[in-house]
């Protein structure tokens, strides 16, 4: 069982930040592209950011410019430094592993986050 361990939501007021991180194993770390979906209540799961295959990374539309995501090769941890939250931002976000080509799909327990005076 892959064990995607993320840390650092709550609550926090609109215009505030917040950091996710998420420890991966480092065999999955090293071969897998990371990213963070999120899920509102009564949505779907979406992406928020991720790396590409390439190294490049992507985001959605409502969180350019606000949200960033990096990574940490000797921690084996991935990032989602998120600035001038939203009500909107608030969700379950979830750190996920992937690699098509080895048909693995990991995704962490999930951790929330609320933006809200």
């Amino acid at each position: 069982q892959v064990q995607l361990v993320e840390s650092g939501g709550g609550l926090v007021q609109p215009g505030g930040s917040l950091r996710l991180s998420c420890a991966a194993p480092g065999r999955i770390f090293g071969r897998n592209v990371m990213g963070w979906y999120r899920q509102a209540p009564g949505k779907q799961r979406e992406l928020v950011a991720a790396f590409t295959g390439g190294g490049s990374t992507n985001y959605a539309d409502s969180v350019k410019g606000r949200f960033t995501i990096s990574r940490d090769n000797l921690r084996n941890t991935v990032y989602l430094q998120m600035n001038s939250l939203k009500p909107e931002d608030t969700a379950v976000y979830y750190c996920n592993a992937r690699n098509p080509i080895l048909a693995e799909n990991y995704w962490g327990q999930g951790i929330q986050v609320t933006v809200s005076v």
